[in-house]
């Protein structure tokens, strides 16, 4: 199929819906699919060579940057992705925007859309209904079981079972093969030896920032291995650390994306320090339907993870392959506490950390990038074949 993949985030950049995009048009082209990515025109890019750099990428769709003024909340964009989606002659449009899939439905096009966090406003509850009004050929996937209930909430619509699928996030698995050991990995990276104790991605509030500070700060026998974030952060906490003369601590700051595998691979424990309220990079609160990437990553780097115990992370992860620790301390000290117990005794336990991490290994199989759109392009048939017989 001619698919036309239309977001609104911003390429390049570090943002994870941005990463999200990028990934599932690799997915449609390695399903033998002709994509072309349309995008709002905030960057310059001036060749491909550097998307590839940037996303990890193998192969990256043709991407088409197109105007986009922001006093007018990219209606304009989405109506130039629209024109640009015709001119391209799309069978299919594939799209993160409600307003997009509307419009697209509105001028006879299938259409898949993708929700990744829930609607906001009277205005984004509006689109997604009418969305579900268009008795049109569509499909709707969304990340977390937990995300479809909160946009049934949002927008007062029990949804068909038919024209609905759970698509997690997934992982191109290849690139965590062969990877070395954890001390093998350290010192690949030139990295401090000892067992260490990691975190990748952003640092956005809710992301554990504070708690992993105070964890390192607590536990001055164990290295930590923080690898993201954006310069003023990173900044920020180097200059914490220094303040508090804590030597423990390794900041990597960005590093590219093909990267990342090693540097997971050099912990022996990663961790995912979620609280109960987490702000994407658009300051929406996501912590009831989260479904990290780096969840994904860390299951195929076969490192033991533990987690904050979040139900939509439960919908991946479970006692076999992750150790949860409670969110619902009343304050920080019990936080921290909960979190040093939990590591100290896994940091104790070799045998344990690699059954969870090779555990995690083999659960993650059924998520890679490729598994995914496969899978949602054969369900989007499907609904196409109950709609129109």
């Amino acid at each position: 199929m001619k698919i036309a993949l239309i977001t609104n985030s911003r390429i390049p950049s570090l943002t994870a819906n941005s990463i999200q995009a990028m990934k599932v048009g690799q997915a449609l082209m390695q399903l033998n699919h002709d994509v072309k990515m349309f995008a709002p025109k905030e960057t310059e890019i001036t060749n491909y060579q550097s998307l590839l750099t940037h996303y990890g990428l193998r192969i990256t769709p043709n991407l088409e940057l197109l105007p986009s003024q922001r006093h007018l909340k990219r209606f304009d964009f989405i109506f130039h992705a629209q024109r640009a989606a015709k001119r391209f002659g799309a069978d299919l449009i594939y799209t993160w925007l409600p307003q997009s899939a509307v419009m697209g439905l509105w001028a006879g096009y299938p259409v898949v859309l993708e929700m990744h966090a829930d609607v906001s406003g009277v205005m984004g509850a509006w689109w997604l209904r009418q969305f579900w009004k268009a008795r049109e050929r569509k499909l709707m996937t969304v990340t977390t079981s937990a995300l479809r209930n909160a946009l049934e909430r949002s927008t007062r619509i029990q949804f068909k079972n038919d024209s609905v699928i759970v698509a997690p996030n997934g992982v191109e698995l290849e690139k965590y093969d062969g990877l070395p050991n954890p001390s093998e990995a350290r010192h690949q990276l030139n990295l401090p030896d000892g067992l260490t104790v990691g975190f990748t991605g952003h640092i956005y509030p809710g992301r554990g920032a504070d708690l992993l500070f105070e964890l390192a700060k607590q536990m001055p026998q164990v290295n930590f291995l923080w690898v993201g974030g954006t310069p003023e952060l990173v900044d920020f906490w180097r200059g914490k650390l220094t303040e508090a003369k804590m030597t423990n601590v390794t900041m990597t700051g960005f590093v590219k994306h093909e990267s990342i595998p090693l540097y997971q691979a050099a912990s022996d424990i990663l961790l995912m320090p979620y609280s109960r309220s987490i702000s994407a990079s658009s300051g929406q609160d996501i912590a009831e339907v989260i479904n990290p990437m780096k969840m994904f990553e860390y299951m195929a780097s076969g490192r033991a993870i533990v987690s904050a115990d979040l139900p939509s992370i439960r919908e991946v992860l479970n006692e076999g392959n992750a150790v949860f620790v409670e969110v619902s301390a009343e304050n920080r000290e019990q936080r921290v506490e909960s979190w040093r117990l939990e590591l100290e005794k896994l940091l104790a336990n070799e045998s344990l950390r690699m059954k969870l991490g090779n555990q995690a290994r083999k659960d993650v199989e059924q998520f890679s990038w490729v598994k995914r759109e496969e899978m949602v392009m054969e369900e989007f048939k499907i609904a196409e074949k109950s709609l129109f017989g």
